[in-house]
């Protein structure tokens, strides 16, 4: 016991005197919170400009293209004689969509014709796009249904039946766990969690491949040496941790409705299993360079296995697989669902028992590595 608190003592010394682990541990911690989330602040995307071509010129067309700049999605940014000049604008970034309103439009809908309306969107932003093609077609359907509305009022059927008859199937939506249905909201606790993992690793990563002479000359054996090391990572992360996971959503105004000391159950095999996955790639490369370009590589990789920038279900059954390997697969699932859903930890049992076992595969990979590093010392 003695030489497990040694080792944790040692390790937090460790932290705190060797300029590459502080930097990614502590200073890098507080960098990446103060910086990563300010560019999602506002949210959700509103206001994009697009151009508006109208060949019709009519009071129906003038009313429905204010109609689309008062949406709280579509902006007309600019309004042009034709398509070729709109194009112009689009190819030089300074519009991202294009609204055409054809000739005869009025007419078509006075004579009970359709008059379709043509939207042209950047689709090489994907959230630029849903943001045009689903504001103007909500205004479009909402425009149509009073033109029906009216036309079946003045042939003298009754107004609620007229309404029910052009729109039959109104639709509410209820954005539940993200009222705003914002962007950040979405991203930022999955994108906290995989901070915290690659700070961690590389952090553990760098300090495992630096040797310490006064631990390597200690009593203290191979399952004391990682578990004091493994403590004294939790204590680290005792404090930064509750900043990223309570704090930052609270200054973001995140949805919060988990209980604490539930999240925290949750983060601690999380940060386990991540502490010992770090003590074995520095024990399997043992030189520093190394270590930091493995776990950039791997990096990406990981935020694709998490499954937050794609579903785990829609990939191979192979990398389904692998990404139970990723702790951070299964902490994002857990944490996320306790933190921002309220979800009980029975409900994520699946999750919290893979990080448990991760934790316990990885500790006994680095207890081994351990005494095979010592007997290569001998």
């Amino acid at each position: 016991m003695n030489g497990l608190f040694a080792a944790c003592r040692i390790e937090l010394m460790r932290i705190l005197s060797l300029r590459p682990a502080f930097s990614v541990l502590i200073l890098a911690a507080g960098i990446y919170a103060a910086l990563y989330p300010q560019p999602y602040r506002n949210e959700a995307l509103r206001d994009v400009p697009i151009a508006l071509v109208d060949l019709d010129g009519t009071d129906s067309s003038r009313q429905f293209a204010r109609r689309v700049d008062a949406s709280a999605d579509v902006a007309i940014g600019a309004e042009l004689p034709d398509e070729p000049s709109a194009e112009r604008e689009v190819f030089a970034r300074q519009l991202y969509g294009i609204l055409v309103i054809p000739k005869y439009f009025e007419r078509d809908l006075l004579h009970g014709r359709q008059s379709p309306v043509a939207i042209y969107a950047d689709a090489s932003y994907f959230l630029i796009y849903s943001r045009i093609s689903g504001g103007v077609s909500a205004v479009a359907k909402t425009f149509g249904a009073e033109i029906e509305t009216a036309r079946l009022i003045a042939a003298h059927v009754d107004p609620a039946i007229a309404a029910a008859a052009s729109d039959p199937m109104p639709l509410t939506t209820v954005p539940l766990f993200n009222p705003q249905g914002g962007y950040a909201t979405y991203l930022l606790p999955a994108a906290f969690v995989l901070l915290l993992q690659q700070m961690l690793l590389i952090g553990v990563g760098l300090l495992g491949t630096l040797r310490n002479d006064n631990l390597a000359g200690s009593s203290a054996g191979a399952l004391a040496t990682v578990l004091g090391k493994l403590l004294a990572y939790l204590i680290l992360e005792a404090v930064v941790l509750p900043f990223y996971l309570i704090v930052l959503p609270y200054l973001y105004d995140i949805p919060r409705l988990g209980n604490p000391l539930i999240v925290f159950a949750v983060s601690l095999p999380f940060v386990l299993s991540v502490s010992a996955l770090g003590m074995v790639v520095a024990a399997l490369f043992r030189n520093p360079l190394t270590v930091q370009l493995v776990f950039a590589a791997i990096g990406i990789p990981f935020l694709f296995l998490a499954g937050f920038s794609w579903p785990t279900e829609a990939m191979p059954k192979a990398l389904h697989y692998l990404a139970f390997l990723v702790p951070s697969s299964s902490a994002i699932n857990g944490i996320v669902s306790v933190s921002q859903l309220g979800a009980p930890l029975s409900d994520i049992r699946t999750s919290f028992l893979t990080l448990w076992a991760l934790a316990l595969f990885y500790g006994c990979l680095a207890v081994g590595l351990e005494v095979r590093i010592r007997r290569s010392l001998r």
